[in-house]
């Protein structure tokens, strides 16, 4: 198992000028329902979370034809998620971006001001369905 390193400062400067970051930021909150139209729901999971010597370049290829990438990643970003391919991203470009966004969020006065708890405290529940 490779350990994660944090980010050199080159990349996170490089990450807040990224066009993905940029429209994560602006549809953060414009999309609850953005899972259900995502391209990825008729390919197989395992293609989002390859091994670590894989590459995951077949992800990042589908992600980018998807028309919800931006509140995709805004969600990674948003819960802290670091593995997988979200957003057309890879968890080391993540990384940078993550630093990037909470320093994006934290300045941005209008963003706090969304009605409603933020992504991270609305938490999916399954019910079991009955038989």
């Amino acid at each position: 198992m490779t350990r994660a390193r944090m980010p050199r400062p080159h990349e996170v400067d490089a990450a807040r000028r990224d066009p993905r970051l940029l429209r994560a930021l602006r549809e953060r909150q414009s999309d609850d329902a953005w899972r259900i139209r995502g391209a990825c729901q008729s390919v197989d999971p395992e293609t989002f979370f390859p091994a670590p010597n894989e590459p995951a370049d077949a992800a990042v290829a589908l992600c980018r034809t998807c028309d919800v990438q931006g509140a995709c990643l805004a969600w990674a970003l948003e819960v802290g998620d670091c593995h997988g391919v979200w957003g057309a991203t890879t968890p080391r470009e993540r990384r940078a971006m993550l630093l990037a966004w909470r320093g994006q969020v934290e300045r941005d006065p209008d963003a706090a001001d969304e009605p409603g708890p933020p992504v991270r405290d609305r938490l999916l529940t399954l019910v079991p369905l009955g038989r």
